[in-house]
């Protein structure tokens, strides 16, 4: 079968078994077995169809693919990646991110180049979900595209202390007394994992303020983390504790604990990502949600009010979503490759998009998907995207040598344990030695 037939059927609602190669033959052939690591966190509402709608059903309609899937979540499935990939044992589909969380993938081009299968169908998929990615080729096919930067706002907190959204620092800052004798927090983090606080804001701090163009030249080698403009934005950043916008307490939130907190009313803002949204909506097993329906009207997706002295106004952080790619160690022209092709074409289908479009999981990198069971706050989330602008994920456009360092940093900033020089300097160092071994 070629790239063309291939293309045709990645994009069949249905993934429909059309015959062929891959059947199991009536004299009882054995199914092609493919191995994935999957990212996903099973305590998400809309977990369950993910794994009933998407996964199941395409066993379903591929008899003659057997898939043994391995899900993980956060820090340890990146560990999982990297121990499978230094071992040589990689599976033949995995869940990626377009670069640096999956750098490794990306550079030692582990995974194939999936821009023959995906041009007979490209016009499909918004561009920039096609971008060349961290290897300068296409290595994951994107689910989604992903705003790593929003600030949720709880309306009706806020007027009933009379306070109204910010749209500048300043006047977030003068909320913080009202908030705090009204017993309130201001903003919610759970950054007790390190890679929250630079992923879903530090990233549109250094993208307000240094921008995406002295970006390239810091990672060129041409400027310097050390230089005016990115000690600028650590800067700011550490002001937003001795402002008391951000406590130290989010540093002993994990990730999850922070969304009953927000949902319960603890503070009228919260800083996650775009996907936060899924946390919040109902969970069909329950028939619960943590902020219900009728009450979801009352919450804003937004982007951080105007930061003094920024260059760009209005914009978050944003990146060509994760999505899957398939094993380089595949051969090509195999059975296995067709069969791991039609997994990828199922799990970026339209059909598979409109699922996670409604559980809040994923905004489409397929153009038209919609659908009309969305809840308000999903709503919300397709309206964000055609408010806001933006600019780089740090951990997307540097190595995890060079941004490991920053995560730490940031945090010993937040915890008054370093300073915004301090931790400059370290992450240059860190890039210096990077760029050393690069020779």
């Amino acid at each position: 079968m070629g790239v063309a037939g291939l293309a045709l059927l990645a994009v069949l609602v249905a993934v429909q078994w059309a015959g062929g190669a891959l059947a199991q033959d009536q004299q009882g052939g054995e199914p092609i077995v493919l191995t994935v690591l999957n990212y996903l966190d099973a305590t998400s509402p809309g977990a369950e169809r993910e794994v009933e709608e998407v996964w199941n059903a395409f066993e379903r309609n591929n008899p003659g693919i057997k898939i043994v899937r391995e899900d993980l979540f956060l820090e340890p499935f990146h560990q999982k990646t990297e121990a499978y990939a230094a071992a040589g044992r990689l599976p033949d589909v995995i869940y990626m991110w377009p670069g640096g969380r999956s750098s490794t993938l990306h550079t030692q081009r582990l995974v194939k180049d999936l821009t023959p299968f995906v041009d007979p169908m490209r016009d499909e998929f918004s561009e920039a979900a096609l971008v060349p990615q961290a290897g300068g080729y296409l290595a994951e096919l994107p689910i989604a595209l992903t705003a790593t930067h929003v600030l949720y706002v709880n309306k009706e907190l806020l007027d009933s202390l009379g306070l109204q959204i910010p749209t500048t620092y300043e006047e977030l800052e003068e909320m913080v007394p009202a908030l705090k004798a009204a017993g309130k927090d201001v903003v919610l983090m759970g950054a007790q994992d390190d890679w929250v606080v630079q992923s879903t804001l530090f990233s549109m701090i250094v993208g307000r303020l240094v921008g995406d163009g002295t970006m390239d030249e810091i990672i060129a080698g041409r400027a310097e983390f050390t230089d005016e403009p990115f000690v600028k934005a650590l800067r700011f950043y550490a002001s937003l504790f001795e402002d008391g916008v951000l406590s130290r307490r989010i540093f002993q939130t994990a990730y999850n604990e922070v969304n009953p907190l927000f949902a319960s009313g603890k503070a009228p803002f919260l800083i996650d990502g775009d996907w936060k949204v899924g946390n919040f909506l109902t969970d069909p097993t329950t028939g619960e949600a943590l902020i219900p329906p009728e009450e979801q009207e009352n919450f804003v997706m937004t982007v951080f009010p105007a930061i003094p002295g920024e260059l760009n106004h209005n914009t978050t952080s944003s990146v060509p979503g994760v999505g899957f790619g398939i094993n380089a160690a595949i051969p090509e022209g195999s059975r296995k490759e067709e069969a791991a092709w039609r997994l990828v074409g199922w799990l970026t289908s339209a059909e598979a998009q409109r699922i996670r479009l409604e559980t809040g999981a994923a905004f489409p990198s397929r153009k038209g998907v919609t659908s009309d069971r969305l809840e308000p706050l999903a709503q919300e989330r397709s309206r964000f995207y055609g408010r806001v602008g933006g600019t780089y994920v740090l951990d997307n456009v540097l190595d995890s040598k060079v941004y490991g360092p920053l995560n730490v940093g940031l945090q010993e900033i937040g915890l008054g344990l370093s300073t915004p020089e301090a931790v400059a300097a370290s992450v240059q160092r860190a890039y210096d030695a990077w760029k050393a071994a690069q020779q």
